[in-house]
């Protein structure tokens, strides 16, 4: 067992805390209705408690040490210890709610075929299901659970795979008749996802393309925004797999380099959706409950 050690006072934790998310004294000073200077003072207290140095002055701005930043993490997630227990010992007598959000996308085509099962999943529990494309912030929200696509890599909450999302180059039919080679996507309108600047980079990286600068001054934000852009024939789309094979089928998309041509990416450039949430909120049992269940499906099914 790791030998006990003293804690530093709590108010200058609560107050290196404040400075560290608003990355300003004088912001965490607004925030917590003080001067500047007794944040300061705080935070030098800190230093001397734990033998430390955790800020240094950059001109009229801070930065915060490697120390700092490594303490931050643990600060964070006590305090979310702290809100979450709180919460649950004021929190009124009444049945047990869970807000889910989910991206528009995964809940369309994975979540709404699976409706009663999930719901079943928690029956004593009330569920608020929402969708938003842009990424959530679990605290802000308020949400308990969040399934998002992207490549896993949130350093604030906890981030576990629930299944890939391979894409498919696809363009109308007209524009597959001028791709002879990969290289030949290089003559038309990349389309953008808003979510990844990665995504076509590493598709082009692995298809052994010279990588050009891509021109971001129009992204898409959703699948379904990019897969009707690709119908338009604005550009050279990048579509997820199922929704490929069934315009392909119905004769309004092509995948002019091959359907399967991007199957060998390496997994760590395929994106995926992802279920995040906090090691607090899994501390309720019926969140915990409906975790479980989201990573026992087998989505591809």
């Amino acid at each position: 067992m790791a030998p006990r050690v003293k804690l530093p006072p709590l108010n200058s934790l609560r107050v290196f805390h404040a400075v560290v998310r608003h990355r300003s004294l004088r912001e965490a000073a607004d925030e917590l209705l003080v001067s500047p200077q007794a944040i300061g003072q705080q935070v030098r207290l800190l230093e001397e408690a734990l033998g430390v140095v955790l800020m240094e002055r950059d001109g009229r701005s801070i930065r915060f040490t490697e120390k700092a930043i490594t303490l931050s993490h643990y600060i964070q997630a006590g305090f979310e210890e702290f809100e979450e227990g709180v919460r649950r010992v004021t929190a009124p007598r009444e049945r047990a709610r869970i807000n889910l959000n989910v991206s528009p996308y995964f809940g369309t085509r994975y979540l709404m075929p699976r409706l009663a099962e999930f719901r079943t999943a928690v029956p004593e529990a009330e569920i608020g299901l929402t969708t938003m494309i842009d990424l959530v912030d679990l605290e802000r929200d308020q949400i308990d659970l969040a399934v998002q696509w992207g490549y896993g890599d949130r350093k604030d909450a906890l981030s576990h795979l629930l299944l890939r999302d391979p894409k498919v180059v696809c363009c109308r039919p007209d524009m597959a008749e001028k791709i002879a080679s990969p290289s030949d996507l290089l003559r038309f309108n990349l389309l953008q996802p808003a979510r990844s600047k990665r995504l076509w980079p590493d598709i082009l990286a692995f298809l052994g393309v010279d990588m050009p600068e891509l021109d971001r001054s129009l992204t898409f934000d959703d699948a379904a925004t990019m897969r009707r852009a690709a119908h338009q024939g604005l550009g050279i789309g990048l579509i997820s797999r199922l929704d490929a094979e069934e315009d392909i089928a119905a004769g309004k998309l092509i995948a002019p380099i091959g359907i399967d041509a991007l199957a060998e990416m390496p997994p760590e450039t395929v994106p995926g959706f992802y279920v995040i949430t906090t090691k607090a909120r899994l501390r309720a049992r019926h969140v915990a409950a409906l975790h479980r269940w989201l990573l026992e499906q087998d989505w591809q099914a």
